[in-house]
C-alpha cells in the first residue's frame, strides 16, 4: 500500500479494504458457500434481535440468561472469522477449504459449550472433566487463530503472550514473577467461567455492541449515509476550504454510529478525498484530514466505535452519564479540526465549491433563526406533548405514539418526494442546494431521535433501546421505496417493496458480518482482562510506571499515555479499549491517589481510550491512514504523521480533563457555569489549534505562539496559577473525623489523606474520597461508609472496615492513620483567571489584524 498511484483507487478495491478490514475478504463463488455466508449472518441477527427484544419473555420461549447468549454470539464470530476470512493473503478468496469448514465448525461447537452443557457444567464449579480441558484448550488455540484472521496479528499476539505469562509466570524476571497457574485453573478462568473469554466485554458485545452496529449498517442500506455526506457538503461546500470542512462534518456524523475508524475513512472518503484534492489540499493532508475526522468519530457519543457501552460496565455508571461526559471533549475537538481546516485553507489561498445561487447576509441569518426555531418548537413539542400524552393516555401510550410516528414519517417521507432524489454516486461535480437536499432526508432522523429518546428520557437500556429504534428503521428500508413510488406516482423495480426487503436482508447481513472482527476482539481482549484478574499484572504495570516516572504525577500519565498508543496499535476499538483500560487505567487511579491527586474514574477510562483510539493514526502502524493513501494517492507514512500533526489538539484533552474535571461536565454547579466552561473550552481549543498550526489571521510570531499556547492552557486549566495564589484545600486535623463528617451535605466527599504499610513494608500516603449519607451524626455517617476509628497515641487510626463498604472499595485498610481532613477552601473562582488570558488574547488578534491589513496592502501594491 505504500507504493500507490496518484490514480484513485476503483470502487472495487475500496469494498475490497473495508472487507479485510472488517467484513472479511472471501468471496466464494459456490452456491454453497456463498449462501453459507449469507444466511448465518442472517441467522446471527435475527438471534440478536430476538435477543434484545422482549419478545423471549412475552412467549416465554428460548429466554437465555448473559452466559448463554455469550457463548452463541462467539460461536457465530468464530464460525464466520474461518469461513469468510482466508487463512493467509495467499489463500483462495474465491472458495472455502475444506479444513476452514472443519475448524469453523469445531470452533463454534467450543464457543457454545458452555450453552450446550450449561447446567453440567453449573453442577462441577472449579472441577473440570476431561472434555472441559480439551474442549477450552481447543477453544481457546482456535479462538487466537479467529483473531489473527479477522483482525490480523497484533491482538492475536498480545492475547498469546498474555496467556504464556499466565502459565509461566514462575519462569518471568523477578519484577514481573508470579506462581503460575495450572491448566486446570488457566483453562477454568479462561473459558469455563465469565472471567475470561466470555467476561464482561464479550457480554457488552452480545448485548450492546451488535444492536448499534446493526443499526449503523441499516442507516446505510437506507441511504442515510450518502444523504449525510451530501448534506454536509450542501450546507459547508462552499466555504473556504469547504470539500475539507465538509469531510469534517460527514465524517462525524458517520462516526456516531460507526464502530470502525477504517470503515469511515473508506466509506466517507471516497467522496471527501477527490473534492479536497480538486480544491488544492495535497494528496497527503486530504487523506489526513479525512483520517482525523474519522478516527475522532470514535471518540464521539453516542457509540464511540462500542466503548461506550464496555465504560458502562468497567466503571459502573449508567449509558447516559457517558455521553455526558465525553460529549464536550469530542465536540470541541471537532469544532478544532474545522477550524485547523480553515487555517490550512486560509494559508493556501483556497475557495470553496461554486454556489449555485448565492444568498445576501440578511437571508442567510434569517435561514439561520428559522432553522434553530423550527427546531426548538419541535424538539419542545415532541418532548411536551408525549410527556402529557404519557400522563393522559396510560397504558395506552405506546399505540398512541406509534401512530405519531407513522404520521411523522409519513409526511417526512411526502416532504421529500416533492425534491428530486439524491445521487448515489461516489463524485460530486457541484454544489448541491442545501435546502432540497436537507429535504430529501428528515426521515432518517426519526430512528435517530427514537435511539435518543429511549435512551435519555425513557431510560432503557442501550440494547432495548437500540432494538427499538432498530425495529422503526427496519419498517422505514421496506416501505421507503413502494411509498415514494406512490407519492411520485411512479412504478418499476426501484419502487417495489421486493427491493426494500433486499435493502433490509443486505443490511442485516451486512451488519453481522461487521461484528466478526468485533466478536472475536471482544472474546481475545476477555483473555488480558482474565489474566489480570488471575496473576495481578495490574499490580506490575503500577510499579513500572511508578519506576520510570520516578514518582511524578505529568511524568506518569505521559507514560501511560505512551504505552496506551502502543497498546492501541492495530488493534479494532473495542479491543483497544479493553487492553489499555485493564492495563493502563488502575495506573493512573493509583499514583494519582499517592500524589494527592483524586481523579473520576471516567476521566482515567477516557484518557486512556484517547490514546489507544490515536493509534490509529499514528505510524508505523495506522491502518486508517493506509487507507486513506490508498484512496489519495498519497504516502500513508506521510498521511499519518500528518493526520496525527492534526489530532495534537485531540491528544491534549485527556491531560486537561484529568486535572480540569470540568471539562467532562463533573462539577458544574449552575446553567452560568456550564456556559463559562463551554465557552472557555471552545476558545481554548480554537487558540491551540492556530498555536499548533503557527497561523491565525496571518503567519505567527515565535512569541506569539508561544503566547497563545499560555493563553489556552489558561482557559483550559485557570486552576494551575490560581491555586499557587490561592490553595484550593484547607488541612484540618483527623481527630475532628466525626464532627466534619457529621457535617457535611449528604452526597457529598469526604476528603482524606491517609498513611500505612504496604505488603512490603514500605510506607505509602494516599488521598481517598468517601460519599457521605444522610444519616443524623458523624459516627453513623462513618459507619454507614464502612469503617471505625479508634485515637492511639495522639493518632487517628483506622480500627475496623466493612467487607464490601464503600470504604474498602475506596482504599481504607486495617490500621492506616488517618494523616488528616482535606476540605474546600473558602476562595474567588479560578476563573478570574479568564479576564487576562482574553485580554491577551484580544491583543494578539489585534497585533494580527494589523499586520495582515499590511500585508494585503503590499502585496496589491506590489501586484
Amino acid at each position: 500500500m505504500s507504493k500507490v498511484s496518484e490514480k484513485q483507487l476503483s470502487d472495487e478495491q475500496l469494498h475490497e479494504i473495508i472487507a479485510k478490514a472488517d467484513t472479511g475478504g472471501r468471496h466464494p463463488t459456490g452456491t454453497v458457500p456463498k449462501q453459507v455466508l449469507f444466511f448465518v449472518p442472517l441467522v446471527w441477527t435475527l438471534f440478536q434481535l430476538w435477543y434484545a427484544s422482549p419478545l423471549p419473555f412475552i412467549f416465554d420461549f428460548f429466554v437465555l440468561n448473559n452466559t448463554e447468549a455469550r457463548a452463541i454470539h462467539l460461536a457465530f464470530a468464530i464460525f464466520l472469522s474461518f469461513t469468510a476470512f482466508p487463512t493467509l493473503k495467499s489463500s483462495p478468496r474465491d472458495y472455502i477449504p475444506i479444513q476452514d469448514w472443519i475448524v469453523g465448525l469445531v470452533g463454534a461447537f467450543c464457543a457454545a459449550y458452555i450453552f450446550l452443557f450449561y447446567d453440567q457444567l453449573a453442577n462441577r464449579p472449579g472441577a473440570p472433566t476431561t472434555l472441559d480441558l480439551v474442549v477450552a484448550v481447543t477453544g481457546l488455540i482456535l479462538l487466537l487463530e479467529a483473531t489473527r484472521r479477522a483482525l490480523g496479528p497484533p491482538l492475536m499476539v498480545v492475547a498469546a503472550i498474555f496467556i504464556l505469562y499466565t502459565f509461566g509466570g514462575a519462569h518471568m524476571p523477578d519484577v514481573i514473577a508470579h506462581k503460575g497457574a495450572s491448566l486446570v485453573k488457566g483453562m477454568t478462568h479462561y473459558w469455563l467461567t465469565t472471567e475470561g473469554v466470555f467476561g464482561v466485554a464479550l457480554g457488552v458485545s452480545t448485548s450492546m455492541v451488535f444492536m448499534f452496529v446493526l443499526f449503523g449498517s441499516l442507516l446505510e442500506a437506507a441511504g442515510a449515509g450518502n444523504y449525510f455526506i451530501r448534506t454536509a457538503f450542501a450546507g459547508l461546500g462552499h466555504l473556504r476550504g469547504g470539500p475539507a470542512k465538509a469531510a469534517v462534518v460527514s465524517s462525524a456524523m458517520t462516526g456516531l454510529v460507526s464502530g470502525s475508524s477504517i470503515a469511515n475513512v473508506v466509506t466517507t472518503g471516497t467522496f471527501t478525498i477527490p473534492l479536497m484534492k480538486k480544491v488544492g489540499f495535497s494528496a497527503e493532508k486530504a487523506g489526513a484530514v479525512e483520517v482525523a475526522s474519522s478516527t475522532n468519530g470514535q471518540l464521539t457519543p453516542p457509540v464511540m466505535g462500542a466503548a461506550a457501552f464496555l465504560m458502562v460496565e468497567y466503571v459502573g455508571i449508567s449509558y447516559v452519564e457517558v455521553i455526558k461526559h465525553a460529549f464536550l471533549p469530542a465536540i470541541i475537538s471537532y469544532i478544532a479540526l474545522v477550524y485547523i481546516v480553515h487555517l490550512e485553507a486560509c494559508k493556501m489561498g483556497l475557495k470553496g465549491l461554486e454556489r449555485r445561487r448565492v444568498k445576501t447576509l440578511a437571508q442567510n441569518l434569517l435561514s439561520f433563526v428559522i432553522t434553530v426555531l423550527s427546531l426548538i418548537i419541535i424538539g419542545g413539542a415532541t418532548y411536551y406533548g408525549l410527556g402529557w400524552i404519557k400522563t393522559v393516555a396510560g397504558e395506552a401510550t405506546f399505540g398512541i405514539v406509534t401512530v405519531l410516528l407513522a404520521l411523522a414519517y409519513l409526511f417526512l417521507l411526502w416532504i421529500a418526494t416533492k425534491v428530486p432524489e439524491l445521487e448515489v454516486t461516489t463524485e460530486i461535480t457541484e454544489l448541491p442546494p442545501l435546502g432540497a437536499t436537507a429535504q430529501a432526508g428528515f426521515y432518517f432522523l426519526l430512528p435517530i431521535v427514537v435511539l435518543m429518546w429511549c435512551l435519555t428520557v425513557e431510560r432503557l437500556s442501550p440494547s432495548l433501546s437500540a432494538f427499538w429504534a432498530t425495529v422503526l428503521l427496519i419498517f422505514i428500508v421496506i416501505t421507503q421505496r413502494p411509498l415514494k413510488g406512490l407519492f411520485r406516482k411512479a412504478q418499476g423495480v426501484e419502487f417495489s417493496v421486493k427491493r426494500g426487503l433486499y435493502d433490509l436482508i443486505e443490511g442485516m447481513v451486512s451488519g453481522a458480518r461487521n461484528m466478526i472482527g468485533i466478536g472475536v476482539a471482544t472474546a481475545a481482549a476477555g483473555i488480558i482482562v482474565g489474566t489480570v484478574t488471575l496473576t495481578g499484572i495490574g499490580l506490575v504495570m503500577t510499579a513500572f510506571v511508578e519506576f520510570i516516572s520516578g514518582g511524578n504525577l505529568f511524568l506518569i500519565l505521559l507514560f501511560t499515555a505512551v504505552i496506551s498508543l502502543l497498546l492501541g496499535m492495530g488493534l479494532p476499538t473495542t479491543a483497544n479499549y479493553i487492553v489499555v483500560s485493564s492495563l493502563m487505567a488502575p495506573v493512573i487511579v493509583n499514583l494519582g491517589a499517592a500524589n494527592g491527586l483524586i481523579v473520576p474514574l471516567i476521566a482515567v477510562h477516557l484518557f486512556v481510550f484517547y490514546f489507544g483510539i490515536l493509534a490509529d493514526d499514528t505510524p508505523p502502524v495506522g491502518l486508517a491512514a493506509f487507507a486513506a493513501a490508498g484512496i489519495s494517492g498519497g504516502d500513508p507514512i506521510r498521511t499519518g504523521i500528518q493526520g496525527f500533526a492534526y489530532d495534537i489538539r485531540t491528544a491534549i484533552l485527556p491531560f486537561i480533563f484529568i486535572f480540569n474535571n470540568e471539562l467532562l461536565l463533573i462539577g458544574i454547579g449552575t446553567w452560568l457555569h456550564l456556559i463559562i466552561v463551554v465557552a472557555a473550552s471552545v476558545l481554548a481549543m480554537l487558540i491551540f489549534a492556530a498555536a499548533t498550526q503557527r497561523y491565525m489571521l496571518t503567519n505567527n510570531r515565535l512569541w506569539e505562539t508561544a503566547a497563545l499556547l499560555l493563553i489556552a492552557f489558561t482557559l483550559f486549566r485557570p486552576g494551575f496559577f490560581w491555586d499557587r495564589l490561592y490553595p484550593p484545600l484547607a488541612e484540618l486535623p483527623a481527630a475532628q473525623i466525626e464532627t466534619i463528617a457529621g457535617e457535611l451535605e449528604p452526597g457529598s466527599q469526604l476528603r482524606l489523606m491517609v498513611r500505612g504499610r504496604d505488603f512490603h513494608g514500605d510506607e505509602y500516603e494516599k488521598t481517598l474520597m468517601l460519599p457521605v449519607g444522610d444519616e443524623a451524626t458523624g459516627v453513623e455517617r462513618l459507619e454507614a461508609i464502612g469503617f471505625t476509628t479508634r485515637n492511639e497515641e495522639g493518632k487517628t487510626i483506622v480500627d475496623t472496615v466493612g467487607f464490601a463498604s464503600s470504604a474498602e472499595k475506596a482504599g481504607i485498610d486495617f490500621d492506616q492513620e488517618i494523616a488528616s481532613i482535606q476540605m474546600d477552601a473558602d476562595i474567588p473562582p479560578k476563573q478570574l483567571m479568564f479576564i487576562p488570558a482574553i485580554l491577551f488574547f484580544a491583543l494578539i488578534w489585534w497585533l494580527q489584524r494589523e499586520r495582515s491589513r499590511r500585508e494585503k496592502l503590499q502585496a496589491e501594491g506590489a501586484a
